[in-house]
Formats: C-alpha cells, sequence, structure tokens
C-alpha cells in the first residue's frame, strides 16, 4: 500500500506541474510569440513606399484588388 501511495503522489506532483507549465505558456508566452508572428507577416503582405524613413523604417499600409487602401498605414522595418 506504501508504494502505491508514493506513486500517487509523484502522480499529483507531476499533473500540477504540467498545468502550471501549460499556464505559464498559454498566459504569458503564446501572446508574445503570436504577436510577433502576425507583425511580421503583417509585413510581408503589404504594399511599402521605397522612401525609407531616418531610423530604417518604411510606410506600408493593405491594399485591396482595386487600388483602394485598406485601414490605416503602418511602418515596417525596410528589406530592400
Amino acid at each position: 500500500m506504501k508504494e502505491a501511495t508514493g506513486e500517487l503522489n509523484i502522480t499529483v506532483v507531476i499533473v500540477v506541474a504540467v498545468g502550471f507549465l501549460s499556464v505559464f505558456f498559454f498566459g504569458v508566452l503564446w501572446p508574445s510569440i503570436k504577436n510577433t508572428y502576425i507583425s511580421t507577416n503583417r509585413c510581408s503582405d503589404a504594399i511599402c513606399d521605397k522612401k525609407t524613413l531616418n531610423n530604417g523604417m518604411v510606410t506600408c499600409a493593405y491594399y485591396d484588388k482595386n487600388g483602394n487602401k485598406q485601414g490605416n498605414s503602418f511602418k515596417c522595418v525596410w528589406k530592400g
């Protein structure tokens, strides 16, 4: 019976540790990863003005099929 109690204690510790790590990942790390991914892809899909600003950034925006600007302009690093 003592062996079964020891195994149960280890199982509880592991379940609590996995739960804590999951909460940390999805509560702290995942939002940062997601925002970085979105901002990186946002710049690669946009049409940018080739005039480089003084800090290496350019003004970019999205355009629809008819050439109409969609949303506000934003800044991206110019990759030449």
